[in-house]
């Protein structure tokens, strides 16, 4: 009779579990603010919306390309150049910005160290950097101290 009613528990703890998920994917489905998937017939393989909340299987998503993967330019220069613009380079086989990564900051497989941040192509610690201070490009006034990321702290 106890072995009876801890199954009669479980299967209905298992019944409301699989309900609740089913409101909720329903929900999802419904939802008018998603991006639809759209396609050109010259435009290459589709793009799945950034915002999309349902991810799909890599195996079911042959066609579709990942926004956010990397460009493999195979040291091809002009890949980076008509994909990214004129400021992007071919380093490690990905297209990059030499200004801004910080593990490829001005020239190739040059990383910045763990405090550091990649300004200009140039690691520099935006806590104490008074050009960079808290962030890159941020100047101190002249005769101002930059301290944990501001000026004139404290």
């Amino acid at each position: 009779m106890e072995a009876a009613k801890i199954f009669v528990t479980i299967a209905l703890t298992y019944a409301v579990t699989i309900a609740l998920a089913m409101k909720t994917i329903g929900a999802v489905a419904e939802d008018s603010s998603l991006i639809p998937l759209t396609t050109f017939r010259d435009a290459g393989p589709p793009v799945l919306p950034m915002g999309s909340p349902k991810r799909v299987s890599r195996f079911l998503q042959q066609g579709y390309r990942n926004p956010r993967a990397a460009d493999h330019c195979h040291k091809d220069e002009e890949v980076c150049y008509v994909l990214e613009g004129a400021t992007s380079t071919c380093c490690n086989n990905k297209c990059v910005f030499l200004a801004t990564d910080n593990h490829n900051c001005g020239a190739c497989k040059r990383k910045c160290k763990f405090t550091q941040v990649c300004c200009r192509g140039e690691c520099v610690d935006i806590a104490f950097d008074k050009r960079h201070c808290g962030a890159c490009n941020h100047r101190c006034n002249r005769g101002e101290y930059c301290v944990y990321g501001m000026c004139n702290y404290a």
